[in-house]
């Protein structure tokens, strides 16, 4: 055979190795040929294609095991136990950019699963490998090694932690520094990812600078980003006070607001979930947002969206008003209890309506003023409702008793407690009635109204045990009347009326 003929052997198997990768990379892109592609044993043909002399064919195969473990994590349990990682890792330290991103890839594929597969990347010395192509000339391979190493991380503490140890933070606050969009969003994510598990995490990305750089990309135009750097800060904010204080102190109100108008539904969910993370931590907090005009700008974004992306805006209103009665009042004076009122009765998802329902009894529970606002957008009786019916979930009846014990504990106003009187169940009742047996005494108006609503009737309907509290707000109510006008009211006395008309003599002369 001549040294031409041999050449035309290598140049062919060449082109068929290329086309294999080609094909095989093409078809995992389409989900039902995985399984055939699985059951013809493809990853342990391309595994040693891994190691091709040809850096193309070395591409294209990482590229293709990526596509396959990111489908689903048998596929990815197999790239671990076929002993692929190790190969890849050794690879991504020595090859060119193109490689090392399709092998980044293989990895986040891979780790993207579970906690298990996660360490197995760990475990095979692949965080150090990441962390030095965040210092690569090309962005592309920053970005792939940001985002293996943000899959890696989100899954828990420990493995965040890893992923710290092995100096990732303070590269991935160079790499949101870059010019480069993706990159930066991809870093913020990542960043994200680190912050959220444990205060301590959060604290070893704010020591890197990460805060001040995050805050300054919340206007920037880009709509992907700006959801990463909201969700960045607020997985900071919500571990603690001092946290929180940080995210403050980088000037992010107001800007921060104008997020909440934004045409991304996300970008508004984020911006009130970062709202709400330093909401709930103390009064002074909630008192800046509310001096910023935050409280007025949730109500508003509130008003604009639905569903899930509502829930963070209604929890935040909640944490305001449940901090002091003047933040209460704030909340009120913004119009937020008409738009809770409208968020209970719209939303479909129970979830949603709990939080609504908690919310109202947090603007409810803190003096007759508070409640009173409350009860006039006839709120009460949707919360009843939803508390007595066998569709609500446990959460959102529990949710709902509370709200309306803590609303009706406050409540003076009358005409509000009234329909209670002929539905509310027993342990409800109690509360109705010791509101009216706070209220009628002092009040001749109301006394007068109760008889003629039929509240006075009602009440001597209600069958309560003797040395009862629920017997004493009776006998309350019934002490401010005279004695002939409750016993007029009194389930019989018609009766005992016809009675003595049937054995009354009449005076004959």
């Amino acid at each position: 055979m001549s040294q031409r003929q041999v050449l035309q052997v290598f140049e062919q198997y060449q082109k068929a190795r290329t086309q294999f990768v080609q094909m095989v990379a093409e078809l995992a892109t389409r989900p039902q040929n995985i399984e055939t592609l699985q059951n013809a044993g493809v990853m342990s043909l391309l595994r040693p294609l891994l190691l091709d002399v040809v850096p193309t064919i070395q591409q294209t195969a990482a590229l293709a095991l990526g596509r396959l473990a990111n489908y689903n994590d048998d596929l990815a349990e197999a790239v671990v136990k076929g002993d692929i990682l190790p190969q890849l890792v050794y690879s991504l330290a020595e090859q060119n950019r193109f490689y090392k991103k399709a092998a980044a890839f293989v990895l986040r594929a891979v780790g993207k699963h579970s906690p298990q597969l996660a360490q197995a990347i760990v475990d095979c010395g692949a965080l150090d490998t990441l962390v030095i192509c965040l210092e690569d000339f090309d962005p592309g391979v920053k970005e792939a090694a940001a985002w293996a190493l943000g899959y890696i991380a989100r899954h828990n503490a420990e493995l965040s932690q890893a992923v710290v140890d092995a100096g990732a933070v303070p590269l991935l606050v160079l790499c949101i520094q870059e010019p480069e969009i993706a990159l930066k969003r991809i870093a913020a994510s990542a960043l994200s990812d680190i912050s959220k598990h444990s205060p301590e995490l959060a604290q070893t990305v704010v020591d890197a600078g990460a805060i001040a750089h995050l805050a300054q990309m919340i206007l920037n135009p880009d709509a992907k980003l700006k959801r990463q750097v909201l969700s960045a800060l607020s997985q900071v904010a919500k571990h603690s006070v001092d946290l929180a204080e940080m995210v403050v102190e980088a000037e992010i109100f107001p800007v921060v607001l104008t997020c909440l108008k934004d045409k991304d539904e996300y970008v508004k969910k984020n911006a009130s979930t970062l709202i709400r993370e330093i909401a709930k931590h103390t009064p002074e907090l909630s008192q800046l947002i509310v001096n910023a005009g935050g409280v007025a700008a949730v109500i508003d974004c509130l008003g604009s969206c639905k569903g899930n992306i509502r829930l963070p805006g209604i929890m935040m209103l909640g944490y305001v008003a449940a901090h002091s009665e003047n933040l209460a009042m704030a909340v009120i004076i913004s119009k937020g209890v008409p738009q809770l009122s409208v968020c209970l009765s719209e939303e479909p998802e129970d979830h949603i309506k709990a939080a609504a329902a908690w919310a109202l009894g947090q603007i409810g529970r803190h003096t007759p003023e508070h409640a009173r606002a409350v009860a006039v957008t006839n709120t009460l009786p949707v919360l009843l409702s939803l508390y007595m019916s066998a569709e609500s979930s446990e959460d959102l009846q529990v949710k709902s008793k509370k709200a309306i014990k803590n609303i009706l504990q406050k409540c003076t106003y009358l005409p509000a407690l009234e329909p209670f009187l002929y539905d509310a169940p027993p342990n409800i009742l109690k509360h109705v009635v010791g509101q009216f047996s706070k209220v009628l005494p002092h009040d001749s108006k109301a006394r007068r109204l109760f008889v003629t609503s039929g509240g006075l009737k009602k009440v001597q309907e209600i069958k309560a045990e003797p040395g009862s509290l629920l017997q004493e707000y009776i006998n309350s109510i019934n002490n401010c009347y005279p004695e002939e006008i409750v016993r007029y009211y009194s389930p019989g006395y018609s009766d005992t009326l016809l009675q003595r008309v049937d054995s009354y003599q009449p005076l004959t002369n």
